[in-house]
Order: C-alpha cells, then sequence, then structure tokens
C-alpha cells in the first residue's frame, strides 16, 4: 500500500510538471500577445492570450518550442498633408485675382493591430521580436499615409476634402479601414493649417466651365460657317469643270452662247 502511495504521489507530481509546462499562457503576460513556434509544429495558428487555458503537449519536448511575444499597444503617427484644389492655378488665373487655392494639415492617426492578425504577420514576415514588430508598424504607417495623400488628393474628392475639412465627414476613415484589414479602432484628428475658399473655388470653376462652353460654341459656329462655304466653293468648282469639260467637247456651244448674250443685251 505504501509503494503504491509512493507511486501515485510521483505520477501526480510529473502530471503536475507535464500541465505547467505544457500550459504555455503562463509564459505571455497581460496586455501581450503569443506566438507559438515548434521544430516539430511549426508557427501555431492560434495566438495565446493570456487567461485563456492552452495547454499543448509538444510543449514537454525539450527546445522544442519557442513563445514569441508581442506586446499590442496603440500605434500613432503624425503627417503633414498639402496640395492644391484640381486646376486651381487654372481658375486663380482666370479670374484675375491673387487667389490661392492651396490647402495644408497636419494629421495625427492612431490605430491598433488586430491581434488576431499577429500570427498571419509572423509568419508572413518572419516577425519574431517586438522591435520587428515595430518596424512592420512604421511601414503600415507609411502606407496607410500615401493612401489618405492619394485618397484627398483626387481631383474627384473635392467635395469630400470639403467635408473633411469641415470636421463632418467619416468616409475617410471608414475607407482606411476598408483598405488596411489588419488594423482596428482608426482615428484621424487633424490642425488645418490653411484653409482654402471653397465657395469662391466653386464660383471660379462655374464661371470658368460656362466660358469654356461659349467658346466651344463661337467655335463651332466658325467652324460650321468655314465648311459651309468651303462646300458652296467646291460645288461651284465642280459646275465650272463640267462647263469646261462641255465646251472643250462641244466648240460650237461657245458661239451659241455669245448669241444669247448678245441677244440679251440690249
Amino acid at each position: 500500500m505504501k509503494k503504491f502511495l509512493i507511486t501515485l504521489f510521483i505520477l501526480i507530481i510529473l502530471g503536475g510538471v507535464a500541465f505547467f509546462f505544457g500550459w504555455v499562457q503562463f509564459s505571455v503576460p497581460v496586455g501581450s500577445v503569443g506566438v507559438l513556434q515548434s521544430k516539430t509544429h511549426g508557427i501555431d495558428p492560434k495566438a495565446i492570450r493570456p487567461g485563456e487555458f492552452r495547454w499543448v503537449w509538444y510543449a514537454l519536448i525539450p527546445a522544442n518550442v519557442k513563445i514569441s511575444v508581442f506586446k499590442i499597444d496603440p500605434v500613432q503617427h503624425t503627417m503633414k498633408v498639402r496640395g492644391e484644389l484640381p486646376s486651381g492655378n487654372i481658375y486663380a488665373l482666370f479670374a484675375g485675382g491673387q487667389i490661392d487655392f492651396s490647402w495644408e494639415f497636419e494629421t495625427f492617426i492612431s490605430y491598433n493591430l488586430k491581434s488576431s492578425e499577429i500570427v498571419s504577420l509572423a509568419a508572413e514576415y518572419n516577425i519574431i521580436s517586438q522591435d520587428e514588430l515595430l518596424a512592420y508598424q512604421d511601414k503600415l504607417s507609411a502606407e496607410i499615409e500615401t493612401y489618405m495623400i492619394s485618397y484627398v488628393t483626387a481631383p474627384e474628392k473635392t467635395k469630400e476634402l470639403e467635408k473633411i475639412m469641415a470636421f463632418s465627414s467619416t468616409d475617410l476613415e471608414e475607407s482606411v479601414l476598408e483598405q488596411f484589414p489588419k488594423i482596428s479602432n482608426f482615428s484621424c484628428m487633424l490642425k488645418i493649417n490653411k484653409y482654402p475658399d471653397f465657395a469662391l473655388y466653386h464660383q471660379v470653376k462655374g464661371l470658368y466651365e460656362d466660358f469654356l462652353n461659349k467658346q466651344r460654341e463661337f467655335t463651332a459656329l466658325s467652324m460650321g460657317k468655314k465648311a459651309e462655304n468651303r462646300i458652296e466653293m467646291m460645288l461651284r468648282m465642280d459646275e465650272l469643270e463640267r462647263y469646261g469639260e462641255l465646251l472643250t467637247k462641244y466648240p460650237i456651244l461657245i458661239q451659241y452662247l455669245g448669241l444669247i448674250q448678245g441677244a440679251v443685251l440690249p
């Protein structure tokens, strides 16, 4: 009986040790996410989260498992965006005044990488340390910056830019989240440094378009008159050419036409 109890006690201890070393979330502190990589199974597709029970048997194999721990802090990025309303310099020249349709603002963006994407990022970009994750976040922030600049400077987005600079649009934030599905909690704050006169811009743009339409109408009318005169001349030349061929073929008609002309004249 004593031998049985000793054996049972040893088995319990061994089971506890196995349970402890197989319980992988012990390695991941609160506020972080772990990525489990083993020599036998590669990168585990499921992230390790603190407080979530996770036990893997191959963690018992010595030197088989490595857990990379990543702290997922909000990413903050500042950028300056400047540009000019579409064809703004042309409209300014047309208006004949010292008008400036350029604009400039600073934007402060903040976002989080989705913790559910950490495993796929680690596998895709071979990210195994916090520094490598920070380098990826810097690259991602630069891509978001490029996208936002192209978004607000697109000619067809003038109305949207006006809403953004009036702090009355969420379309930009929604567009960024749609374009970059690996992030969440995206927010954007603006500091306007130079605000263009949108009302004057739309007014001058309308006048310029009216001017172009009138110019097209005048050009079309002028070209129509020229074309009509050219057609009339061509018909006249064709008629004279036929008369010439007829008189060459029948010279007697010259005398006949002379008689008619003499009969008509007094």
